[in-house]
């Protein structure tokens, strides 16, 4: 009886690390809303009060352009400069890489 006890206490005791252990490292990688806030925040600079509340509403619910957003843009660029061959192809890699046109 004495054996079983002392079995459950230390599968116990392993449970516990474990589910611990497991909590620790999901608490050290930030959520993508911590992550956005922080670049907001540093975005903000020096700004305060009304001004700083303002900045960071937008901010933080402004929408990241994802890849087919960009392709689309760039696709309506190469069009309208009417773009072929190795200049398009020039074009759209610079465009989709962000690079200034």
């Amino acid at each position: 009886m004495k054996k079983l006890l002392s079995l459950l206490a230390v599968a116990s005791l392993a449970l516990s690390f474990t589910a611990h252990a497991a909590d620790g490292d999901a608490k050290k990688a930030p959520t993508a809303q911590q992550s956005k806030m922080k670049t907001c925040n540093t975005e903000a600079g020096d700004k305060k009060g009304d001004e700083r509340k303002a900045f960071m509403k937008t901010c933080l619910s402004a929408k990241k352009e994802t890849q087919q957003d960009k392709m689309k843009s760039c696709n309506a660029d190469a069009k309208t400069k009417d773009l072929k061959g190795d200049e398009r192809k020039a074009f759209m890699k610079g465009c989709l890489s962000g690079a200034p046109a």
